[in-house]
């Protein structure tokens, strides 16, 4: 029989939203803050002539600015003052959390609770504003530099006042998306800093559909084509979704506890381990990874002469490591597998889930406590691990394919598909909790004003 809980969580619908005022003011502040950060990837930077950044940036794409450029919004091809995005954030987080698991005074300051996550988060805002300063400055010289080869003035005043002035803005944006992603987190719903990312990938969606059905209409792409990737994408998201939600649950058992009515009972629990445990990291590592001497190659090729033996091998690496290409292809599911199982690693640690489970007087049934436990979750989760990789794999390589195919630029890859349907599909749950929370106090309210009556 359906408990009570069962009932009104079936109940939920968007019909209740008209009663849940907190939830719709929170819906709202989470909107008008995503509107802000779309206004301000069109700000650009002091001292940046705005007109000819799109010629300078065709020359580089396909490398890692691409990427990076996909997750801001259009704000780097546009050269904003959010330019930079919040991977700076992204990238010292993963850094901080990997050292957090290796290094013995970070590991002690994870382990005291809120007061070491507060020091933690302390350490990577600080790490954030040290990767901006090093890619904002890198930014203006590259543009200085580019903007020299080419005969465009894409700099107004070249000198080292444009780089420091450029480094200061391009630091300030990027702290303000974090402030403003911890406001949506705290006054909104979701996550703020998730949701900036997928505003920024969503944003391009119109441009995308615009010219896939423009190649539609001019003959340049079939109508076979262009049904196939739009089957393809639902298909995908399908999937990701269900993948994203599968768990493997371990049946973990507690001794018999005396209950209220002097009866003993034994509890029983779950130990959820989710088949893709690491999550988005593994194609954003492994894309940048690829793209990065892709990157390198393409800064370097613009100083060298066309007629040197070192301009060719730059032009044969490139060729090998462009989208598509079969050893691009393997080299990209090679660096997921390998950055899920690493990662897997590094964020779960059986010997301590063991350890804990132990301190608590539970174990998994026919599994001996302490050492025994810790080797099979190992085993467990090494098996998952596979399953999980094989459909990261999957996820990323196939949409690289299609590209490589039809020559459409599908910019939901892999990586753009995994975040936006998992930071859609946690926004969602956040809702969902909101309303039936708001059901649980309109029930309390109801069972209170019967006992007053009463």
């Amino acid at each position: 029989m359906a408990s009570r809980a069962d009932n009104i969580a079936s109940n939920l619908s968007l019909a209740n939203f008209s009663k849940a005022t907190e939830l719709k003011k929170r819906i709202w502040f989470t909107i008008g803050a995503l509107i802000v950060f779309r206004f301000l990837s069109f700000v650009p930077l002091p001292g940046v002539n705005p007109l000819i950044l799109e010629t300078l940036y065709d020359q580089t794409r396909g490398g890692i600015l691409d990427l990076f450029n996909t997750f801001s919004g259009g704000s780097l091809e546009r050269m904003s003052l959010i330019a930079l995005g919040v991977m700076p954030y992204i990238t010292a987080s993963i850094v901080i959390q990997l050292a957090a698991s290796l290094h013995p005074s970070l590991m002690a300051l994870k382990k005291e609770g809120e007061a070491g996550r507060k020091k933690l988060n302390q350490y990577t805002r600080y790490g954030t504003v040290f990767l901006c300063a090093i890619q904002g400055w890198f930014l203006a010289a590259g543009l200085e530099a580019y903007g020299a080869q080419s005969g465009l003035q894409a700099v107004v005043n070249p000198g080292y006042l444009f780089r420091f002035t450029a480094v200061i803005n391009l630091i300030g944006g990027t702290m303000f998306l974090l402030w403003l992603g911890e406001q949506i987190t705290s006054r909104g719903i979701g996550n703020g800093v998730s949701l900036i990312i997928m505003a920024g990938i969503v944003a391009q969606f119109p441009v995308f559909i615009g010219n896939l059905f423009e190649g539609g209409r001019t003959g340049s792409i079939s109508a076979i084509v262009i049904i196939g990737l739009i089957a393809m994408i639902i298909g995908l998201i399908l999937f990701i979704c269900f993948m994203e939600r599968a768990q493997r649950r371990l049946l973990v058992q507690y001794p018999k506890r005396a209950s209220a009515r002097g009866m003993m009972q034994a509890d029983r629990s779950h130990l959820p381990l989710k088949l893709n445990t690491a999550g988005v990291i593994p194609p954003i590592f492994a894309s940048s990874l690829l793209l990065l001497p892709l990157t390198i190659s393409q800064f370097a090729g613009n100083s060298v002469s066309t007629d040197s033996t070192f301009y060719s091998a730059i032009q044969t690496l490139n060729q090998y490591l462009a989208h598509g290409q079969p050893i691009y292809l393997a080299l990209y599911a090679a660096g997921i597998i390998f950055f899920c199982f690493f990662y897997t690693a590094v964020v779960f640690n059986p010997e301590e889930t063991a350890e804990n489970l132990k301190k608590n007087g539970g174990f998994i049934p026919g599994i001996r406590p302490g050492k025994n436990t810790a080797t099979y979750l190992d085993y467990v989760l090494t098996r998952i691990t596979v399953i999980g990789a094989a459909y990261l794999t999957l996820v990323c390589v196939l949409p690289e394919y299609m590209i490589a195919q039809t020559g459409v630029p599908l910019f939901l890859g892999g990586t753009s598909l995994l975040i936006v349907v998992n930071v859609t599909v946690d926004t969602i749950s956040q809702i969902q909790s909101h309303l039936l929370a708001h059901q649980y106090g309109d029930l309390i309210k109801k069972a209170k004003l019967k006992g007053r009556m009463r």
